[in-house]
């Protein structure tokens, strides 16, 4: 069975690691939550121990839906005699989007009119409705034209842990404060003998969350003392108890083992009045030591490891200002050099503030707020010659607040389309000639990667001026983004025969490889060894026309590199797919980038994707296949040993017109390439082929400011007349 965890959007992949932690066959995050593959026992184990998942959803029904009344005739189909016994209550959670139903209050009634007017007619009786603590709690989502209609088995929010007496002006939930301490790896720091401090504590809900994962203290019996949550017929009652006395058996044992290592402070006497109040509920008064102090006044730390975990104030209704962050920085380096830091701060600004060097920066949100997780180890970095955080120079100011603005101007579109790999600047200041390229893996949306591409300056520019802007272009680069060095690779792109070339560094080769996603497709690049990465970004938009003509297409690729095309159109549902390049280290990596990617579970190859060693233009010539679909992007030039020399300008027509003879009548060729001067010669190509110039559809917003960075066109055979 499969069953839905919902969580906090940015905590998708810490809930997936902790349900497969907790027992689940699998666990694939998604926007908001984590799709898990498990059994009724799974589920309800989630519901005791999930520290991050705000719901645990086990569906009942999953209908296509247009209206409301296709709603109410699927919901009232379901025999919910067997779901809800007579005298018991309920209610309805909605989400719905689409043409079709657009007003959750209204889907919510019309499910609940739909159990009611079933079980009526089936029992003769009607359930009650109690919003706050139903006896079954139902859940439904209606998007694209489809529903699910869910059981809530934890029978409502499971950040409310029940130990909540009191809180302050702006509380944190307690799922996203476990995700700050799991970030900060506060479980590990515990049982290294480590304590937990929050110098901004607010109502205490960090050093709660923190006393009881401590203390193996299931966030299930916190709620109501672990009483079973839902009343639906189909809950284990059984299996719920057998969890509750695991729980308390393990919950005895860790509350007797618990040191009192746990510290906050804050400057409102009315918060820390909150924070005791919560503390004593939670049963942890004896192990949290409170006071009011302010930040610049902390005292150092007796131990000498340790997390600090602290929400500073953000919300405008806190008054957040960046010299707020900067003192938090300058006191944690004094009172905590050697300790972990998970700071959860209202904006990336407000992070770089705190004047800590991150090794790691995720992005969250607390409620609607986007925010990012500062993750520093250790507060102080030990010092080295070539360590510590510099000012930078205003000319590498001046470039990230460039990169800053593009940052910002193509946010809505890349969260739209799901974009990972983007280039995000491209010498758009002219004395900063360099081309930037993020590349984010793909199970993991906070691991940042960059590609940085100097472009060779003229002869007349200094060594010395050319060395100190590309350190600029580093450094401003590292400071936007928050990445470590060794993320950041770094090439020279200098002008070559029939266009440009990239020079990479043997010394920085590195054998190192990560997966990326690029829509349906998983892709490896590298981004150290080799001239390119295995990807080029700008055909983004190319691949994915690629994949949505590909389904039952035959599907031939020229050139294939390392197969980036093929996997699109594979995922696409390609009939066969046929992969020809004369390099066997691209072909492996064509391979390997197959068998990468699934199709209803099964691993792409075998004989249905077949790889060819050879030079294309002479397999062309020789091959006597059909193909529906063809994509060719050739090299400007190429002199391998093993094939005659290529020179796209001079040999185009004769490759195209090979390429043509194997299309299909209806088929279509789509050929790129990317030397600037190239011109087509549309009379030759126009006597086998009728030419479309697609260019301009092709160009990915990220590189709008090349337009030249490729050309594109649609060929079609050209139909022969024949006279009776």
């Amino acid at each position: 069975m499969k069953f839905f965890a919902s969580c906090g959007k940015g905590l998708e992949y810490l809930l997936a690691d902790e349900l497969m932690v907790l027992g689940c066959v699998r666990a694939t995050a998604t926007v908001a939550g984590v799709n898990v593959e498990g059994g009724l026992a799974d589920a309800q184990r989630a519901v005791m121990w999930s520290r991050l998942a705000s719901r645990v959803l086990w569906p009942l029904a999953d209908f296509p839906c247009a209206d409301e009344d296709t709603l109410y005739r699927s919901v009232a189909a379901l025999p919910w005699a067997s779901h809800l016994a007579p005298g018991r209550t309920l209610a309805v959670d909605a989400r719905v989007s689409g043409d079709g139903i657009t007003h959750a209050r209204y889907a919510a009634q019309r499910v609940k009119d739909a159990v009611v007017d079933s079980l009526r007619a089936d029992t003769g009786t009607r359930p009650d409705v109690d919003l706050e603590s139903p006896d079954l709690l139902l859940n439904l989502v209606v998007r694209k034209g489809r529903a699910v209609l869910s059981v809530d088995l934890g029978g409502g929010a499971l950040h409310r842990r029940g130990w909540r007496r009191a809180q302050g002006e702006a509380p944190l939930k307690e799922t996203l404060a476990a995700a700050v301490l799991l970030r900060g790896q506060w479980p590990q720091v515990h049982a290294e003998g480590g304590a937990l401090l929050d110098p901004m504590c607010g109502s205490g809900t960090l050093l709660v969350e923190g006393a009881a994962m401590a203390a193996d203290v299931a966030p299930g019996l916190l709620r109501h003392g672990g009483l079973v949550p839902s009343r639906w017929n189909g809950f284990d009652a059984e299996g719920w108890a057998a969890l509750r006395d695991e729980a308390l058996e393990r919950e005895r044992a860790g509350r007797a083992a618990l040191r009192p290592v746990f510290f906050g402070s804050d400057v409102d006497p009315a918060a820390l009045h909150a924070a005791r109040e919560n503390v004593e509920a939670a049963g942890f008064i004896d192990v949290v030591r409170l006071e009011e102090r302010q930040v610049a006044a902390l005292r150092p730390m007796a131990q000498v490891r340790g997390l600090v975990a602290s929400n500073p104030p953000y919300d405008a209704r806190l008054a957040a200002d960046a010299q707020l962050y900067r003192g938090l920085g300058d006191a944690l380096r004094r009172i905590a050099p050697y300790w972990r830091a998970s700071l959860l701060c209202g904006s990336l600004e407000l992070a770089r503030a705190t004047g800590l060097r991150p090794q790691k920066v995720y992005q969250v949100f607390n409620g609607a707020l986007e925010c990012a997780l500062l993750v520093v180890d250790p507060v102080q970095p030990p010092l080295r010659e070539d360590a510590g955080p510099r000012p930078l120079s205003p000319g590498a100011q001046m470039l990230a607040n460039r990169l800053r603005k593009n940052l910002r101007a193509s946010k809505s579109w890349r969260a739209r389309e799901g974009i990972g790999c983007y280039r995000t600047y491209d010498a758009d200041l002219p004395e900063y000639a360099a081309a930037i390229d993020v590349y984010t893996e793909a199970d993991d949306p906070d691991a940042i990667w960059l590609h940085v591409q100097e472009y060779a300056a003229p002869a007349d520019i200094p060594d010395a001026d050319v060395r100190r802007r590309f350190g600029e272009v580093l450094a401003a680069a590292r400071e936007v983004f928050g990445v470590p060095r060794e993320r950041v690779a770094t090439k020279v792109r200098a002008r070559g025969k029939g266009g440009s070339k990239y020079a990479a560094d043997a010394a920085l080769r590195r054998g190192e490889t990560i997966v990326v996603r690029e829509g349906a497709a998983r892709l490896r690049v590298n981004l150290f060894d080799y001239l390119d990465t295995g990807l080029f970004l700008d055909h983004r938009p190319l691949r994915a026309r690629l994949q949505r003509e590909a389904r039952g297409k035959r599907f031939l690729n020229l050139f294939c590199y390392t197969g980036a095309a093929t996997v699109h159109a594979a995922v696409g549902g390609a009939a066969t797919t046929t992969s020809v390049d004369l390099s066997a280290t691209y072909l492996q990596w064509a391979s390997d980038n197959l068998r990468g990617n699934s199709v209803d579970g099964r691993p792409l190859g075998g004989s249905r994707h077949r790889l060819v060693q050879a030079d294309a233009i002479a397999w062309l010539e020789g091959d006597a296949g059909e193909y529906d679909l063809v994509f060719c992007d050739p090299p400007t030039f190429s002199n391998s040993a093993r094939a005659d020399d290529f020179d796209i300008q001079r040999q185009h027509v004769r490759l195209l017109r090979a390429a043509v003879a194997r299309l299909a009548p209806d088929g279509v060729l789509y050929f790129s390439n990317n030397y600037r001067r190239f011109r087509l010669d549309a009379g030759a190509v126009a006597e086998f082929a009728e030419c479309e110039d697609i260019t301009a559809e092709t160009i990915p917003p990220d590189f709008a400011r090349s337009p030249r960075i490729h050309r594109a066109w649609a060929l079609r055979p050209r139909a022969v007349s024949t006279t009776v």
